[in-house]
C-alpha cells in the first residue's frame, strides 16, 4: 500500500535531512516516501509543493555545507534577486578556503582559495525571511516564510566570482541584472577586483567588469550586446538617450552614439503581439534623424547571429567605422 501523504506542521514548507526528522519522530522512514515529500540529494527533502527553483537548490546544499561555507558566485546571485543566474538544475556554486575536504560533486560546484575575501566583501550573514504560514494545497516558494536564507557572498563578491567562473556572455548577463538593481555600483565592483586582484581569474574578471552595463533591459540583450563585441565590433552603449530636433528622447537597446547606429532587440518580453510593431513605429522618428536603426529577433539572435554581425558591420562600415 502507497504512504498516505502526512505533512506534520513543522515540516510545512521545509528542507530537511530525512534521518533528523526521522530521529525527532516526526515521519516515519515509509511516510517520508509519500507524495508530500519531494527526495532532493540523498537524506535531503523538500515539501514537495516548494517551487523548483535555484533557491530550491541552494537550501537543499545548504543543509549539507560544513559551517562557514557561502553559497557564491551566480548561486548568490540567484538569492539576491537575479533569477536567470542559475535554475533548479543548474550546479550550486560555494566558496571553501583552500585544503577545506568539500568537494565538487553532482549538483555542487567547489571554489576554493588560499585567502578568504574581506568580510566586508564576503558580507554572508544569514537574513531572515518574513511572511504568513503557508495554506495545505498552495504552491510554494521555495524559500519559505520564517526561514533563515543560506549563507551568501554579498552582492559585489558575488559579481566578481560570477565574472571569474562563469562564460563571458552568461557572466556579464548576471553583473548587467546586479548593477541595474542597484545591488552592486561600478565602485563596488572595482573594490572586489581590487580586494581579489591574486586569485585565479582576476583578469577575466575585470574584462567582464569592462563589458558590463547596467542599462541592459534583458538577459539576451546582455548576450547581444557581448556577442557583437566578441565578434570583433565596435562596443555599443545600452539605452544611450538620442534627443531628436523635436525635442523628444529615444533609448534604443544598443547604440554607436558617434555613427548613429543602433540595434533594436526584438524579444519575447512583449505579451501583446503587436507590441514589436508600436516599438518600430516608436522608432521611425530616429530613422528620420538620420539614424541607422537594425532590428534583431530572439530567433535571429539564437539561429543565424553570423548574418546579424554581418550586417551591423556594414551598417557601421557604411557610417566611417574603420576595424
Amino acid at each position: 500500500m502507497p504512504p498516505v501523504a502526512h505533512r506534520p506542521a513543522d515540516l510545512k514548507g521545509q528542507v530537511f535531512r530525512g534521518s533528523d526528522v526521522v530521529r525527532r519522530g516526526l515521519l516515519t522512514v515509509h511516510q517520508l516516501r509519500s507524495s508530500a515529500w519531494a527526495r532532493l540529494h540523498h537524506d535531503v527533502y523538500a515539501d514537495a509543493r516548494l517551487e523548483r527553483d535555484h533557491g530550491l537548490a541552494c537550501r537543499a546544499v545548504a543543509l549539507r555545507l560544513p559551517p562557514g561555507v557561502p553559497i557564491a558566485g551566480p548561486s548568490a546571485a540567484f538569492l539576491h534577486g537575479v533569477e536567470h543566474a542559475a535554475g533548479f538544475d543548474d550546479d550550486v556554486h560555494v566558496s571553501a578556503a583552500y585544503g577545506s575536504p568539500l568537494r565538487s560533486r553532482r549538483g555542487l560546484r567547489v571554489h576554493t582559495s588560499l585567502r578568504q575575501p574581506s568580510p566586508a566583501l564576503a558580507g554572508a550573514t544569514r537574513v531572515s525571511v518574513a511572511g504568513a504560514s503557508p495554506s495545505t494545497d498552495q504552491v510554494l516558494p521555495a524559500r519559505p516564510p520564517e526561514l533563515s536564507a543560506p549563507a551568501r557572498s554579498a552582492p559585489a563578491l558575488a559579481a566578481w566570482e560570477t565574472a571569474a567562473w562563469l562564460e563571458p556572455v552568461r557572466a556579464v548577463s548576471i553583473v548587467d541584472a546586479l548593477l541595474a538593481r542597484g545591488l552592486t555600483s561600478r565602485d563596488g565592483l572595482a573594490d572586489a577586483a581590487e580586494q581579489n586582484i591574486d586569485r585565479p581569474g582576476a583578469s577575466r574578471a575585470r574584462w567582464v567588469f569592462d563589458l558590463a552595463d547596467p542599462g541592459a533591459r534583458s538577459p539576451a540583450e546582455s548576450q547581444l550586446r557581448v556577442r557583437l563585441v566578441l565578434a570583433g565590433l565596435p562596443r555599443p552603449v545600452a539605452r544611450h538617450p538620442v534627443r531628436l530636433p523635436a525635442g523628444a528622447v529615444l533609448h534604443p537597446d544598443l547604440a554607436w552614439p558617434e555613427l548613429r547606429v543602433a540595434v533594436e532587440y526584438d524579444g519575447h518580453r512583449h505579451s501583446d503581439p503587436d507590441q514589436p510593431h508600436r516599438d518600430r513605429r516608436r522608432l521611425d522618428p530616429l530613422v528620420g534623424a538620420g539614424w541607422l536603426v537594425l532590428h534583431v529577433t530572439s530567433r535571429r539572435l539564437r539561429q543565424d547571429f553570423p548574418a546579424v554581425v554581418q550586417e551591423v558591420r556594414a551598417a557601421l562600415l557604411s557610417r566611417g567605422w574603420r576595424p
